[in-house]
């Protein structure tokens, strides 16, 4: 008798933990499982509330180990200028990223969140980062290979921090100069932004060509999550004002502001931002039909749709004031990622009760995470969830910032070279006995690379970023003997006394970001006209305009022998130099029209009233004054 009880408790433990084996196998876990059946397998096992975490993107600031634990939260980011430390480095990004990490890994189903941040002319916040022009000057080069490869360098150096994924590309097509974002769009010409698309490739590798369309696609530990933005419109609004109203008809929204869209998904982006703006008064942050209707069903995206930083709020006037509200229209109309940086408390707290008050339908809820989890399965994080230092030598490497003086001399257009193309100014003679160096711009990093660098609004000065000015690239390149002068705002009376061979002036728009950019005049600030006065009413001049779009300039061209279009050229102004003194050609094409008075905007090409200073297209040619120039 003792023996058969023996034996049956033998079984019956063999069974129990033949189950308890089988309850721990866990598909989502199982890498020889489909991204599709690891996805579905994930969902059934998660409670509401673990599902409205991973809806969510909250601020570093905001955020901690615990804090994503307790709320299961989907991912962690930076705002403008959010850093763990002053001038951190690549190491102390890389620990802060993993100690989220350890956080969400440490929930009971154990999902993984990524980190994002605005890398936007590659990883801006970072002071050793490599610094790329902004977009506009990236349109001028017309060169989508080039901005591949500027993706592909951007990726490495956001990896060597930790970090997954960037809120780039920004393909607006920006209709009106007078807006503060211009500079982060490629061009008025939808063609000439959907070139520039190539950029994704660059930031999350070339998408396999037996991978239906739509499908987000991302692959390996040197590659980023993307993220075309902002959907859609962003760049049609009435006078240029931020996050303002696009009015136009939808044969027109479709044929100038989404085609970059399409692009953007058969490239296999992972993710797409709606826009702050409205579309003929209807808010996109709370637009079905275009999120739902086209984007999801239509177009067959099949990533994640990403609200903007604190974007539900905006849908109503003021922010915030119907925060229900809010969440029941922005979830509805099929955002599945919610960048709520500080009150996600309120938010799940909301949403919870949403659902179950059958406001929203928990479908809605599941195809939210389900887009979220399959990004998460594609990128290969459940199975490499943290970072090493092994890439942190990446971070602002020379070869990076070759490519990016590349991309500086290919952006230079040039508006004006001489009285008469028999008589050029440029190229500029390297041997002669004194240059003048002038203008606000010419030894200011911070002003060279604009708005979205270290800070939001960007930065004055050359303490903060590291990378070469415009009058070191002079002094670098002119002959031994040639004297270099810098000035920032010389007098007449100064210029004309000092026997100059010519003068090179360097001035435009100082930093700004989203709003605060906002400008109905665009006139270049205070001092800059002065200094081009004094400078070119008595010698040779070139004018160097540092701006994130056209500026009002026709009251001087006539005055100045030779006028360049640099737009923000970022921290590599090597590049600037190479094409001023012909050891390359001038190469670079207006990627938007160059107005003579603000009155005509908005004006852009094909506009029946089309009378510009300069037209789309626009740019003289220089050939290099030898063959090649080794760097």
């Amino acid at each position: 008798m003792a023996k058969i009880s023996i034996l049956l408790v033998g079984l019956w433990l063999l069974g129990s933990w033949t189950g308890l084996l089988d309850a721990e196998y866990m598909k989502y876990k199982d890498t020889k499982e489909s991204i599709d059946t690891r996805v579905e397998d994930l969902v059934s096992r998660m409670t509401l509330e673990e599902k409205i975490g991973q809806m969510l993107q909250i601020e570093r600031k905001y955020a901690s180990a615990d804090l994503v634990k307790k709320y299961f939260i989907g991912s962690v980011m930076s705002e403008g200028g959010s850093v763990p430390a002053p001038q951190a480095s690549a190491e102390t990004w890389i620990d802060m990223v993993n100690e989220f990490q350890k956080g969400a890994l440490s929930t009971r189903l154990g999902i993984p969140m990524f980190y994002g941040i605005d890398a936007v002319h590659g990883h801006n916040t970072i002071n050793n980062a490599t610094i790329f022009p902004h977009n506009i000057g990236l349109g001028a080069t017309r060169d989508p290979e080039l901005v591949k490869r500027i993706g592909a360098a951007t990726a490495l150096e956001l990896r060597a921090t930790g970090i997954q994924y960037t809120y780039a590309p920004c393909i607006a097509v920006c209709r009106d100069p007078r807006w503060g974002r211009c500079y982060e769009s490629y061009s008025e010409d939808p063609k000439l932004v959907q070139a520039m698309t190539e950029i994704i490739p660059g930031l999350q590798g070339d998408i396999p060509d037996n991978l239906p369309k739509g499908v987000p696609f991302m692959t390996g530990k040197e590659k980023v999550l993307a993220c075309a933005k902002h959907y859609v419109g962003d760049g049609g609004t009435i006078n240029g004002i931020d996050e303002n109203n696009t009015v136009i008809d939808r044969d027109g929204l479709m044929r100038i502001h989404m085609p970059g869209y399409f692009n953007s998904i058969s490239k296999g982006v992972a993710s797409i931002m709606v826009s702050y703006s409205s579309w003929n008064g209807v808010k996109m942050h709370a637009n079905n039909d275009l999120i739902t209707g086209y984007l999801k069903n239509t177009l067959h995206f099949k990533g994640f749709v990403i609200s903007d930083f604190e974007g539900i709020d905006r849908i109503t006037l003021p922010p915030h004031a119907n925060f229900t509200y809010s969440i029941e229209a922005g979830v509805s109309a099929g955002i599945d990622m919610f960048m709520n940086p500080k009150l996600y408390i309120e938010f799940i707290e909301d949403l919870i009760m949403l659902v179950k008050n059958k406001f929203i339908p928990m479908s809605r809820i599941d195809d939210a995470v389900r887009r979220i989890l399959w990004v998460k399965f594609m990128m290969g994080i459940f199975e490499t969830p943290f970072a090493d230092y092994s890439l942190v030598g990446y971070l602002g490497i020379q070869k990076h910032r070759q490519l990016a003086r590349e991309a500086v001399r290919k952006s230079m257009v040039l508006l004006k070279n001489g009285e008469s193309a028999d008589k050029p100014l440029l190229p500029l003679p390297k041997k002669v006995p004194k240059i003048l160096l002038a203008g606000s711009h010419a030894d200011n990093l911070g002003y060279q690379c604009g708005g979205w660098t270290i800070e939001w609004q960007g930065v004055s000065g050359n303490n903060l970023l590291k990378g070469t000015t415009i009058l070191t690239a002079v002094k670098n390149t002119v002959d031994p003997e040639t004297t270099v002068v810098y000035k920032e705002n010389p007098d007449a009376e100064f210029v004309k006394s000092n026997e100059f061979s010519y003068g090179i002036v360097v001035v435009g728009e100082n930093p700004y970001a989203e709003m605060h950019g906002d400008n109905m005049n665009l006139t270049i600030p205070d001092h800059g006209p002065e200094t081009i006065a004094n400078v070119c009413g008595a010698i040779k001049c070139v004018v160097i305009v540092i701006s994130g779009r056209p500026v009002v300039i026709e009251p001087y061209v006539d005055s100045v022998d030779a006028l360049v279009a640099a737009w923000l050229p970022g921290s590599e102004g090597q590049g600037v130099a190479d094409v001023l003194f012909g050891d390359y050609g001038f190469t670079g094409k207006l990627p938007r029209t160059w107005f003579k008075t603000v009155d005509q905007l908005p004006m852009n090409v094909g506009d029946p009233h089309y009378d510009p200073l300069f037209p789309f297209g626009f740019g003289l040619s220089t050939k290099p004054t030898k063959g090649f120039y080794s760097e």
